[in-house]
């Protein structure tokens, strides 16, 4: 039997890399939607490829070139953040959710309400309104399986245990670009020296996420709303071979690992198969030439996001809208070279400071359009504060 599947955030790289495993077992998919930015010509190709019902770029003005690329192939072809939402209600057994920020909040929600199961790999969506995605995931009956390598880590680690037996959850992060630099040194990073990742193969701004640890700041926010577990149950720590993505720490001592090579297929194809496991494309590590792992304490100095992230989780309400929304601001200033790289934390933790006193916007409900209030407002101060600069 088929499955019905959609992937929203095709053209990057966790969608590329869902395809490939797609295409690994084409018979067993058809394929209804699939969404990408301003990269047109592969989003055309890739609907091409796997017959999708629909193929929609976030960007109204590149609609006539999808148009003129999927000319003569039944392809239906759309734009717009309301045609991606649309695109999410299709009837779909398995919706991948791999938009970068946080317009991938509104389609994952569409999708849940429709009562598909949600493989989760924009974090933002937990981070701004993670009682809201839970709450509709539980509302409508859906499951959402967590994509991020970390977070599919300790899912997979929790597998047939109790909650209550939890003592900890540690997340690893490989430092990025900038974990050996001295720190004295950071604030003279370039826009191309942040982009190369020692480990993964990303897309830019996730990459100098990594570098910044924002990455990791939105993924312990994450790991609080997703696994409903205490901000200080959850620990960080640096691990630079990026072998290990995750360990679960239980009330007798003993700790569960989960180690793999640093593919992101391994987590994408557990959501794909779920709860079966299949065979993978991935590197199968030979433990005697890997010989030692390395792991380090942050530092918070080096990496003020992880301080914001806590600070951020002890605030609850609105306060992890405000922080996404921020950091996006702050790393487009940063892509535009009108911040440097320190700058950036400056930045968030400015936008949090000045609208903490809303009490109004940050303690209001869980809805999608306070949400977007809280994401617009935040967006609105941090480009005051670049454009003071």
């Amino acid at each position: 039997m088929t499955r019905r599947l959609s992937i929203f955030g095709s053209t990057g790289s966790i969608g590329l890399s869902t395809i490939d495993l797609i295409e690994r077992d084409r018979d067993a998919y058809e394929v209804v939607a699939l969404s990408g930015g301003h990269n047109v010509a592969r989003l055309a190709q890739q609907a091409k490829s796997l017959n999708a019902e629909i193929a929609v770029t976030a960007h109204s003005e590149n609609l006539p070139a999808l148009r003129d690329a999927l000319a003569g192939t039944g392809i239906e072809a759309a734009a717009g953040e309301a045609a991606i939402e649309e695109a999410a209600r299709r009837p779909a057994d398995w919706v991948m959710s791999a938009i970068v920020g946080a317009a991938g909040l509104p389609p994952g929600l569409a999708a849940l309400e429709e009562g598909a199961c949600l493989a989760l790999a924009n974090k933002e969506s937990l981070v701004t309104a993670g009682p809201l995605i839970m709450g509709t995931a539980a509302k409508h009956g859906s499951r959402i399986l967590p994509v991020d390598s970390e977070h599919s880590a300790v899912f997979q680690g929790l597998v047939g245990e109790d909650m209550e037996a939890v003592e900890r959850i540690i997340i690893t992060a490989s430092g990025g670009a900038f974990r050996d630099w001295p720190i004295e040194k950071l604030a003279e990073a370039t826009l191309d020296q942040a982009s190369s990742h020692p480990n993964w193969d990303m897309g830019q701004r996730i990459t100098i996420d990594s570098a910044s640890m924002f990455n990791k700041a939105l993924e312990l926010i994450e790991t609080k709303e997703f696994f409903g577990v205490d901000p200080s149950q959850i620990e960080v720590i640096v691990h630079p071979q990026s072998l290990i993505h995750a360990l679960v720490g239980f009330k007798d001592g003993g700790l569960m690992a989960h180690v793999g090579p640093p593919d992101m297929r391994h987590a994408i194809g557990y959501a794909l198969n779920w709860p079966e496991r299949k065979t993978l494309p991935v590197e199968r590590l030979d433990l005697a030439a890997v010989a030692s792992m390395e792991f380090r304490a942050p530092d918070e100095r080096r990496w003020p996001a992880l301080r914001l992230a806590r600070e951020v989780m002890e605030a609850g309400g609105m306060a992890g809208a405000v922080f996404n929304a921020a950091k996006e601001c702050a790393l487009d200033g940063f892509i535009a070279h009108q911040v440097g790289f320190l700058r950036m934390s400056d930045v968030v933790e400015q936008v949090l400071t000045d609208l903490s006193v809303d009490r109004g916007l940050m303690s209001a409900a869980f809805t999608l359009d306070n949400v977007r209030a809280a994401d617009d407002t935040a967006r609105r101060r941090a480009r005051e504060i670049i454009a003071g600069d």
